[in-house]
């Protein structure tokens, strides 16, 4: 079993992949716009870099391709979906305990106030 550990950090767009396909299946142009529209526009993946980072994703064993036969009776056969492995979901909950444990000392240090309830 590969150790989480060794992924860390995450680079933020590799957090952001690496959440919209904890969320389920995606396909390219679906994880391109999930990723803009939930960095708030910060992150604008374009398709040469996103393939490229899937890639590397796909080579590490964080993300697979999805169903195959599913995509064969789809309109276009091209179209590759990606899932999150459990290697993949194991790499993404460390990267989130890291964070937390980033954000828990910056509010002991009084770098950033606690969370306000909703």
């Amino acid at each position: 079993m590969t150790d989480p550990q060794q992924f860390l950090p995450l680079k933020a767009v590799i957090a952001h992949i690496l959440l919209v396909l904890a969320e389920g299946d995606a396909h390219g142009y679906g994880i391109m716009q999930a990723v803009r529209e939930r960095s708030g526009g910060a992150i604008q993946l374009e398709t040469g870099p996103l393939y490229r980072h899937l890639h590397r994703l796909f080579s590490s064993g964080l993300v697979a391709e999805a169903d195959q036969g599913a995509r064969r009776k789809r309109e276009d056969p091209r179209r590759r979906t990606y899932r999150l492995t459990p290697l993949g979901r194991r790499v993404l909950a460390a990267e989130a305990r890291r964070m937390e444990e980033l954000m828990e000392h910056s509010r002991r240090l009084k770098l950033i106030g606690h969370p306000q309830p909703a």
